[in-house]
């Protein structure tokens, strides 16, 4: 597969790089970051540990002039005129969003080093009847994820808190991401039984993840193709056209299964709040006709709009 590719190439560019990917060095510094910030945590607690991640934050707005432009330049793109429904000014909102990056990067490091109690103590689920009365129908769920705020820690916190839980990723990750994985693997026996799909999967594969009542989640609005058979769907967002995948969803359509949006907003002293959405789509329609299908991908795109009014430090990276 095309995912299986990229991580040999990965290894093949770097002589000492170990199955995942990482080299010797790459694997080392990560060790020494998550020992001192593990450190830190136990002489000062979570809450020292935040703010010491706020610090740097800061550290990081004032001297990184060239990240700045680009929060600018993404703010304005994502906006547009809707802008000035903001109140915050776009250097404030890009001050907070420097600090809660940082902050999500340090937790993100030392999240399976902290007792469980403690994880799931520090996640608040808005909504959730909403998902717990679609998985009677035992036909799964669909959870519809977007490229803001930390998406990519509501499988763990999910199936922390005992769901079957599966994820629709692109193949291309990061070090630090493939790094954390590999940890969280060691320590959560639930990380193991997650399953994990690449962009390239088969459909069948996901098919059978409805089939087994698993709760699927992916995120649809993407900044650029990943393969040209990958189908899409024209949305108006901030008055701007743009093109979102609409594959998975449409599997969660013929499957019967409960559609709804979710969010994940970073709180302070890392609490998060997991929102859900009302069923996108009336959970007893079995079909993909193009219009259900547009009417979803326009609620989407809405829901994604009103999300960012709200919280515009949660603004995908830039």
């Amino acid at each position: 597969m095309a995912a299986d590719q990229a991580i040999a190439d990965r290894a093949d560019a770097s002589p000492d790089a170990d199955s995942s990917g990482l080299s010797t060095l790459t694997r080392f510094k990560f060790m020494l970051a998550r020992g001192f910030l593990w450190a830190w945590a136990r002489c000062f607690s979570l809450k020292g540990l935040y703010l010491f991640g706020q610090f740097f934050g800061t550290l990081e707005y004032l001297i990184n002039h060239k990240r700045r432009r680009r929060f600018r330049e993404r703010f304005h793109q994502t906006f547009g005129q809707h802008a000035s429904q903001i109140p915050q000014s776009v250097e404030r909102i890009c001050w907070q969003h420097c600090m809660r990056t940082r902050c999500d990067k340090l937790f993100y490091l030392i999240f399976d080093k902290l007792p469980r109690e403690k994880i799931i103590n520090r996640i608040k689920y808005h909504n959730r009847e909403y998902l717990d009365e679609g998985l009677k129908r035992g036909k799964g769920a669909y959870i519809c994820m977007s490229h803001n705020g930390s998406h990519h820690v509501a499988i763990l916190l999910m199936a922390l808190m005992g769901y079957k839980v599966a994820g629709v990723r692109d193949p291309n990750e990061g070090n630090l991401r493939r790094y954390v994985q590999e940890k969280y693997e060691e320590t959560f026996p639930e990380f193991r039984d997650i399953r994990m799909f690449y962009t390239d999967t088969y459909p069948r594969d996901l098919y059978r993840c409805f089939h087994d009542q698993f709760i699927l989640g992916s995120a649809l609005d993407v900044s650029r193709m990943r393969g040209l058979r990958l189908k899409t769907a024209k949305v108006t967002i901030f008055g701007q056209e743009r093109e979102f995948l609409t594959g998975t969803l449409q599997i969660a359509l013929r499957c019967g299964a409960p559609i709804i949006q979710g969010f994940v907003v970073s709180r302070k002293n890392f609490y998060f709040h997991l929102i859900g959405t009302p069923p996108l789509v009336d959970p007893s329609t079995e079909k993909d006709t193009p219009e259900i299908l547009q009417a979803a991908m326009q609620k989407y795109a809405d829901n994604i709009a009103a999300h960012l009014l709200k919280y515009p430090d949660h603004i995908s990276k830039a």
